[in-house]
């Protein structure tokens, strides 16, 4: 059964008062042990007493004791005001040092190209961070996802996050395997795409991309068309180096097949910038030193 839960004003005003005059017996120590005077703690006392509508002390000139209303709320209050110190002291220490789960959400290809990297010195250098990383391509709500950062193109990153950037500036490079390039040529110009197998990728929003290139000072979208739909671009990658097209990927990710032969680059001239790879949160108010140290190492690591 569903069960309705309202906070009311005031509900833990008194209770720490309360436990410590229980635990002590006594409200002249119990004032000494909070900073204040036996009045305070005794007005404090009733003014709980009255919200409980009951008495939870008995009281003479001699001795301080617990009525069964008392008694009671003593059982339950201690260890639930226990839970509550230690709550806050775990988040006190998250966020006064480098400590925690630290959740990101990054696109597959941002894994090999800018994490792995660094994921083994930083966790050497934090052992008491756990980091997790969520890789897919979809945008995801930080917040509502639980997560403390994301990774993405900064043309993707909403103006009202904080942005770190992680890379410089870089093209986006068609590229296609040597076997390819013999069976079907290489394009010379934009127009020629209309003859190729063109490797496209799916948004998280549902729309398929187009393909971007420069005409002078004008950026151009063009349709094309192939046999393959991915939805990341590692996928569009290894579909290249196998010859089942021409890939438009990020220029760090072919990077290292160009250099070994295994693809070969083409419209260089005609080649898109991006603003490059960066780190966002929602703001400097709330990040906490886990992922402070995350962007501090990832940076010194570029």
């Amino acid at each position: 059964m569903k069960q309705n839960y309202t906070v009311r004003h005031g509900a833990l005003e008194g209770v720490e008062a309360f436990l410590v005059v229980a635990r002590l017996r006594s409200f002249r120590r119990a004032a000494n042990e909070l900073g204040v005077t036996p009045s305070a703690v005794s007005q404090t006392v009733r003014s709980l007493e009255a919200r409980l509508g009951a008495a939870l002390f008995t009281r003479t000139t001699r001795s301080v004791g617990l009525t069964e209303a008392g008694q009671r709320f003593f059982d339950r209050a201690a260890p639930a005001f226990a839970e509550l110190v230690a709550a806050g002291e775990l988040a006190r220490d998250l966020g006064q040092r480098p400590t925690g789960l630290l959740r990101l959400s990054v696109p597959r290809g941002v894994v090999p190209l800018i994490l792995e990297p660094v994921i083994g010195s930083f966790t050497q250098a934090y052992p008491e961070i756990e980091l997790e990383i969520a890789a897919s391509e979809e945008m995801v709500d930080l917040a509502a996802g639980g997560f403390d950062a994301g990774i993405r193109f900064g043309q993707f990153i909403a103006p009202d996050m904080v942005a770190v950037r992680l890379t410089p500036p870089f093209p986006f490079v068609v590229v296609a395997s040597p076997d390819y390039v013999a069976r079907h040529g290489r394009p010379g110009k934009v127009a020629d795409l209309n003859g190729h197998a063109c490797l496209r990728i799916r948004r998280s929003n549902g729309a398929i991309a187009h393909w971007s290139f420069v005409e002078g000072d004008e950026r151009i979208d063009v349709a094309v068309s192939g046999p393959l739909i991915a939805h990341d671009y590692p996928t569009l990658l290894g579909a290249a180096i196998r010859g089942v097209g021409l890939a438009q990927v990020p220029g760090p990710l072919v990077r290292a097949p160009i250099a070994e032969g295994t693809l070969e680059s083409m419209l260089n001239d005609q080649a898109v910038m991006t603003p490059g790879v960066f780190l966002y949160h929602p703001g400097r108010r709330q990040m906490l030193p886990k992922l402070r140290a995350f962007i501090d190492h990832i940076k010194s690591a570029a």
